[in-house]
């Protein structure tokens, strides 16, 4: 990486909520006063909000930057103002180079026109000669797999037709910045996948790449650096796997709460919960179908004091999506009145998105020792291997039972 490429300082955005921006121009004001006389002595309930409030950021030349955050946190909002879509409410943006933006499905089509010649408006728009186009043409004709349909109106188009010709027009005519915003979630895997490789290809030909994708395993595969905009601000800035770590932990303590939920007789109470990907390290994040741990740590209030253990894996929204019990085996805090207990799940069978862990100790049927809510937030990111199996025994005798929602109780 050499030059910075992209510079914004103190940008902001300012909208008004739940009416039309009103015009400024004097024939505007005059066609209002026509049609409702009275209008120009009311005034409009000034409400307000910042959809992105003093950001400032640098991207430099070749650098790959992931875009993270809820929904409505402003992230295509940035994204707007630094391809020059909408104007700053205030602050400042340098762009240095050509941009191609995706923030959209169809962004810059023309209806009327058909996928060729929507192919050669976007890349006079971009700057390119006829003969630069004509040199891209079949390729990305092919990558969007529309050799069929590629003289069809592009109102003709299905969403997914209409997302893979628009990205590989982006990707093809070599934009020395390209803008994406999460447009990906439109097509299928295999195209999603394609997409990936083809913004890998794009960065390691020394192009800069801003991405905003709700898919962290995308993030942490491309970019090497992320920023997490909450609330129209920079909440983090920094090294990916660490900022979608937090970022993981803070969505699952949003819902969750910072203290633990517990109930239960307490004589025995854990003290940590966290899940560890298949070689054994603490991780938020796992791969969909792949081994995952749980390490459960605690004391009890007396020593050797025997008890089972079970685990309720539920979804960020409150829903129980599974739960590992204590069939076959009890165990029993050691000498020192203190217990670790790791658990081995194979295969872990779960969709992906953010979830979290219930952790559950007592006699099966007789008493409850410890009941904790929302111990552990994890993520589950998608992946290429899907197992087959319903139900497993680990290596420590705990069976697996993925979507029964049955009481452990």
């Amino acid at each position: 990486m050499t030059g910075v490429v992209i510079h914004g300082e103190g940008l902001g955005k300012r909208y008004r909520r739940g009416a039309l921006q009103q015009s400024t121009l004097l024939r505007d004001h005059l066609s209002r006063a026509l049609k409702s006389p009275l209008s120009v002595f009311r005034r409009t309930k000034d409400e307000t909000f910042w959809a992105l409030k003093d950001v400032s950021l640098e991207v430099r030349e070749g650098e790959v930057l992931g875009l993270i955050g809820r929904n409505g946190a402003g992230k295509t909002t940035l994204l707007k103002i630094l391809s020059r879509i909408t104007r700053p409410t205030e602050g400042w943006a340098e762009i240095h180079g050509r941009v191609g933006t995706l923030l959209e499905v169809g962004t810059g089509f023309h209806p009327e026109l058909t996928g060729r010649e929507n192919t050669f408006l976007s890349g006079a728009i971009l700057g390119m000669g006829k003969a630069e186009i004509e040199r891209k043409f079949e390729e990305i004709v092919a990558f969007a797999e529309l050799e069929k349909f590629i003289d069809t109106q592009v109102k003709h188009y299905s969403s997914g037709m209409y997302v893979r010709l628009a990205f590989a027009v982006a990707a093809h005519l070599e934009p020395e910045i390209l803008l994406v915003d999460e447009v990906l979630a439109v097509g299928d895997i295999n195209f999603q996948k394609k997409c990936l490789g083809k913004m890998g290809d794009v960065a390691r030909a020394g192009r800069t790449v801003v991405l905003v994708s709700h898919n962290l395993a995308a993030i942490g595969q491309l970019c090497q650096r992320t920023v997490w905009i909450e609330n129209g601000g920079i909440a983090a800035d920094g090294l990916s796997e660490a900022i979608i770590t937090r970022y993981v932990r803070s969505s699952a303590e949003n819902v969750a709460g910072r203290t633990w939920d517990r109930t239960g007789s307490g004589r025995v109470r854990f003290s940590a919960v966290e899940v560890c990907d298949s070689e054994g390290n603490a991780h938020s994040s796992v791969l969909m179908g792949q081994d995952i741990h749980v390490r459960l740590a605690g004391t009890s209030e007396q020593k050797g004091i025997e008890f089972g253990l079970a685990i309720q894996i539920v979804a960020i929204n409150g829903t129980l999506v599974s739960w590992i019990y204590d069939q076959f085996k009890t165990f029993r805090s050691n000498g020192d009145k203190e217990f670790l207990v790791d658990i081995r799940i194979p295969q872990l069978i779960l969709m992906p998105g953010s979830y979290l862990l219930n952790a559950w100790a007592g006699i099966p049927s007789q008493e409850e020792f410890d009941y904790v809510k929302n111990a552990a937030p994890f993520e589950v990111i998608q992946s290429d291997k899907i197992p087959v199996t319903t139900a497993v025994q680990n290596n420590l005798g705990l069976t697996y039972v993925p979507l029964l929602a049955n009481q452990i109780k």
